[in-house]
């Protein structure tokens, strides 16, 4: 008898199946403010050697980063993003802008974002390209499309990093890659936007191990993402509501959704379709200047880290991708 279990096709799981992972963040994050050697990597994430290589070979057989070699004697290599990895700049961005707003002060970083093109100080902003409006989880709808079906999760058994590591600068994602870079805690989320909030429907749709569902859940709810309710006093049930905190999630998981269409959605077409309710077409999202309201590209912002002590290669001017 076969008792496997599968989920509904959708491009956010298949995105978290490349980037779902803590280190794999980490190097990213690296790589966007201009970081391409190997000790490089090292020294700004702390993570171990054995595990950043193993991160890193992963990252160039997906297709992010290619490796380039720059030295023939001795031979050695660095790693650059490709067009692929470049793809992931706007939902790096709407992670830039969550822990702007939303990670305690003393764990953020301070930085200022200048847009090339206008020359000012900005701000990210997730907008619907047919009306501009700024995108609001509360007005999108979602549907099936041609390329749903089931598929068969593989999840493996990667435990919770409770202890981020010691690089020598303070991470720039240090809160954000906490939930995104945790691979359940995202997929809760992402059956939060669905309309799904009770127990039995979040392990449905994503065939979590109940053990880990019950400490993600926990999780979630002492950290500010979900708000626990009883609906049901006997016998017990509770449902799990977004807050604020999450929500303002949204735009990271639909520029990953949006990601993933392009890069692994089956020849039907995207796995689901979403529907701007403002203004009634379907969901084209980008990401603006706050000020000049063009499309910030990757190689027209230029970050500038102010408590950090050591400059990395991209932060004080536009890193050459």
């Amino acid at each position: 008898m076969n008792d496997k279990k599968y989920v509904r096709a959708c491009s956010i799981t298949r995105a978290l199946d490349v980037i779902g992972d803590h280190a794999a963040l980490l190097i990213l994050e690296c790589a966007f403010l201009g970081v391409r050697k190997f000790d490089a990597f090292q020294r700004r994430t702390g993570l171990l050697r054995p595990l950043l290589s193993n991160r890193l070979k992963q990252l160039v057989e997906s297709g992010l980063l290619t490796k380039v070699a720059y030295c023939e004697r001795p031979l050695r290599y660095e790693y650059r993003l490709t067009e692929k990895g470049r793809g992931l700049y706007p939902a790096a961005l709407m992670m830039v802008r969550w822990e702007r707003r939303w990670a305690p002060l003393p764990r953020r970083t301070e930085l200022r974002l200048v847009h090339a093109l206008c020359g000012c100080e900005v701000d990210p902003v997730p907008v619907c390209t047919a009306c501009d409006v700024e995108i609001d989880a509360r007005e999108v709808e979602w549907r099936e499309g041609p390329g749903v079906g089931l598929v068969l999760p593989h999840y493996d058994r990667r435990r919770r990093q409770t202890r981020m590591p010691e690089g020598d600068a303070a991470l720039l994602l240090d809160t954000v890659l906490r939930v995104v870079g945790d691979r359940w805690s995202s997929l809760i989320l992402r059956s939060g936007f669905m309309g799904l909030t009770r127990y039995d429907e979040i392990r449905e749709e994503t065939q979590i191990a109940t053990n880990i569902l019950a400490d993600r859940l926990r999780w979630l709810c002492a950290h500010g993402f979900l708000v626990k309710r009883t609906y049901q006093e006997s016998p017990s049930r509770h449902e799990y509501r977004l807050t604020e905190k999450a929500r303002d999630l949204y735009p990271v998981l639909t520029m990953l959704l949006q990601w993933g269409d392009r890069w692994y959605a089956s020849p039907e077409g995207p796995p689901i379709l979403l529907t701007h309710r403002r203004c009634g077409a379907p969901l084209e999202p980008a990401v603006v200047c706050s000020v000049c309201k063009e499309p910030l590209h990757i190689d027209q912002v230029r970050f500038e880290m102010l408590n950090e002590t050591a400059p990395l290669p991209g932060t004080a001017q536009a890193a050459a991708f």
